[in-house]
């Protein structure tokens, strides 16, 4: 009886260690943002120019070194958000050079704490664009040029979808589906979905409206004539489009100039402003503090309480009827 051939082992491909150690770099790298990553360098900068100049070692550092970088940066007025990312920066380096990290020592948290206590400038916000000024600022664009249909199309969505401003200009044309409800928006990553999940936002449409954000979006890309790519692109001379997409700083300067244009503090506003505008008004109009977290995405309700709070100050007042007094027996 003929004996049967033995199954093979699957030849499985080899990685050379050359190529592993390129894939583990690129992969390390990618655990952050480029935007991040430019901020610790940053950061790791401004503590070796310390460090210089005291005659102290920044690498490896002590953690009376790190105390004392912290107060000297809290004294030139540097926000405690800041030296918690210089200290994430130390921390970093410290980690790859394979030497002990001083950013955890009992010192440098004492330090730090004592500096959030102190810290009393109050955060700097933006005025929320609400939808009446999200409208007057759509009524200000040229519709019958390219700009002002992408400018519109731009203030609408990112105020309907409350879209952080990086996701905003990171909208690609196929992550745009249009259905009979409106458009389903996928994001791609995000700042609450780094690991690249993918989210989908929805667009509803405004039947008959001239600031329906999902007409908007469906006449910019068609008379754009987008099929791939970035939705939101650069313009060059002559009302054309280019290739590349917007930044997130143009975003912030395109809602200025309309801000401006309808007579608002330019000041006050930025890239943030749709978003926040889209949760205060909602907030306004009593909605769901749940579908407000489905559309902005928060994995946490506690920022859309302020929201809600801050818009329902007045309703239900504990003060409500007291100090009225009865003309009939006031006291003359």
């Amino acid at each position: 009886m003929d004996r049967l051939p033995a199954k093979r082992r699957p030849t499985l491909p080899v990685v050379s260690l050359d190529e592993a150690v390129a894939a583990a770099t690129g992969y390390a790298k990618a655990s952050r943002s480029a935007a991040t990553w430019r901020a610790y360098e940053s950061d790791w900068k401004a503590f070796q120019g310390w460090c210089r100049a005291v005659s102290l070692d920044p690498l490896p550092a002590t953690p009376h070194t790190v105390a004392l970088f912290l107060a000297a940066e809290a004294k030139l007025g540097r926000a405690p958000s800041t030296l918690g990312r210089r200290l994430a920066a130390i921390r970093l380096m410290h980690v790859g050079a394979r030497f002990p990290s001083p950013h955890d020592a009992l010192e440098v948290d004492e330090v730090l704490r004592g500096i959030r206590r102190s810290w009393k400038r109050p955060k700097a916000q933006k005025a929320p664009a609400v939808d009446d000024e999200i409208m007057r600022m759509v009524d200000a664009v040229e519709p019958e040029t390219l700009r002002g249909l992408r400018d519109r199309a731009l203030l609408l969505l990112g105020f309907a979808g409350a879209f952080r401003r990086s996701e905003l200009v990171a909208i690609d044309a196929d992550h745009v589906t249009e259905r009979n409800e409106g458009l389903s928006i996928l994001i791609a990553s995000s700042k609450t979905d780094q690991e690249g999940l993918g989210q989908i936002v929805a667009i509803p449409r405004v039947t008959g409206s001239p600031y329906c954000p999902v007409q908007a979006v469906l006449d910019w890309i068609t008379v754009a004539g987008i099929t791939t790519g970035p939705v939101f692109r650069r313009l060059h001379r002559g009302d054309t489009v280019g290739k590349s997409r917007l930044s997130p700083q143009s975003v912030a300067l395109i809602i200025k100039d309309l801000a401006a244009k309808v007579g608002l503090d330019a000041s006050r506003y930025a890239g943030h402003s749709l978003r926040s505008g889209f949760l205060t008004s909602a907030a306004r109009n009593h909605a769901s503090i749940f579908k407000m977290a489905d559309q902005s995405r928060h994995k946490s309700l506690d920022v859309l309480r302020d929201y809600v709070r801050n818009e329902e100050r007045f309703e239900d007042h504990a003060a409500e009827g007291l100090l009225r007094g009865n003309p009939a027996t006031r006291r003359p």
